[in-house]
């Protein structure tokens, strides 16, 4: 046997197996094309539809009655503190940012040179017044010279009278031979004495009486001069006064710009007091949306630097005018070139007192409720 034959065994025969029937597979049915972006589609359509809904029905039932603007600032009446003499700074009483209440001093000017001036008028004033008390006692003893010298007068009428009565009697008896010459001549003598005593009486009553109108016109001139100084004196105790600066009302300092030591002329700007109170929102609105603006309509505020907070406030007053109107160069609309701004009018809200956080110049935003307040028309100033 061939090394290649291989010897017969007893073995049993396995027979082949035969192959599974293989079964087709069928495919997924395929998704319908384009449906799932459908739903996808109608969804966002009907999302959008919903929103639109929403905003047209917001609208209709309160937007279109709102009028907002952003261009609107927290405003308020502060007072400029500016010097009213010429001086040195010598105290600084206050700092950047600190609250103040009225009457607290702020600022001090040297007041030495006004203090001697006030003391120079004062002993300017008192000599014065001392002067009127001699002219008016002067005048007294004037007026009770001429009331002497009318006494004197009558005095004299009287001794006139009996010297031309006894003149005559001696004449008469002269002219019948009973009294001598000498007798006549007497009674003349003494008739002339008493003419001339009546004359010097009548001269001496003209005398007294100039001479008070002379001490009276002395006392009008002194007593005006007197006056001057007293207003100058008024005036330099003014001016001492101004020395001192105080706080107008309960406020905060800012933006002080003078140093201790500094000279001042009048009229300078020191510094400036922000008032606690009394702060309001100054909206300007376009002129296409005052139609429908009214005093007393309720306004709602929103505050950026408080991230929106909102506070309820009252319109109070349109400006008279449009902000271009007091700018300082008005725009010319004759030279020929033209175009159409829409202008601004300001727009005065007021602002509930106790306001947290508010400062002048913040920024807000505002929306006025056309539904409100009263039906008269804002009118320009009206409070």
């Amino acid at each position: 046997m061939s090394r290649h034959e291989r010897p017969e065994t007893n073995q049993p025969e396995i027979a082949p197996v035969a192959p599974s029937p293989v079964l087709p597979v069928t495919p997924p049915a395929a998704a319908p094309k384009g449906g799932r972006k459908k739903y996808v589609l109608g969804g966002l359509a009907l999302i959008a539809l919903l929103a639109g809904g929403y905003e047209g029905w917001s609208w209709w039932t309160n937007g279109r009655f709102m009028v907002t603007t952003d261009d609107a600032y927290v405003q308020a009446d502060l007072s400029l503190i500016s010097s009213k003499i010429t001086g040195y700074v010598s105290e600084i009483a206050v700092a950047s940012n600190q609250h103040v209440k009225m009457g607290d001093v702020l600022f001090r000017i040297d007041d030495g040179d006004y203090r001697i001036s006030l003391e120079q008028s004062e002993v300017r004033l008192t000599e014065l017044t001392a002067t009127l008390a001699r002219i008016d006692a002067q005048i007294e003893a004037a007026e009770s010279t001429v009331t002497q010298a009318e006494a004197q007068r009558v005095a004299s009428d009287a001794v006139l009278t009996a010297a031309k009565s006894n003149a005559e009697r001696v004449r008469g008896l002269a002219e019948r031979r009973v009294s001598s010459q000498a007798d006549l001549d007497k009674a003349n003598e003494a008739l002339a004495t008493a003419e001339a005593s009546r004359t010097s009486a009548v001269a001496a009553i003209a005398g007294a009486k100039a001479q008070v109108e002379v001490l009276k016109a002395q006392r009008t001139e002194t007593a005006s001069t007197r006056r001057e100084l007293e207003l100058g004196v008024a005036q330099v105790q003014r001016d001492l006064d101004f020395t001192l600066m105080r706080a107008p009302f309960d406020g905060t300092v800012a933006n002080i710009a003078i140093k201790q030591g500094e000279l001042v002329s009048a009229g300078a700007k020191l510094a400036a007091v922000i008032p606690d109170h009394g702060l309001y929102v100054e909206a300007n609105l376009k002129e296409t949306q005052l139609a429908g603006i009214r005093v007393g309509q309720s306004v709602k505020v929103g505050i950026d630097a408080l991230d929106g907070h909102e506070v309820e406030g009252r319109v109070v007053s349109l400006a008279p005018a449009t902000g271009a109107v007091f700018s300082l160069l008005p725009a010319n609309n004759a030279t020929g070139n033209f175009t159409k701004i829409v202008q601004r009018v300001p727009v005065r809200i007021e602002l509930p007192e106790g306001t947290p956080g508010l400062r002048a110049g913040l920024s807000v935003e505002i929306a006025i409720d056309t539904r409100t307040g009263p039906q008269e028309t804002a009118v320009a100033g009206a409070e």
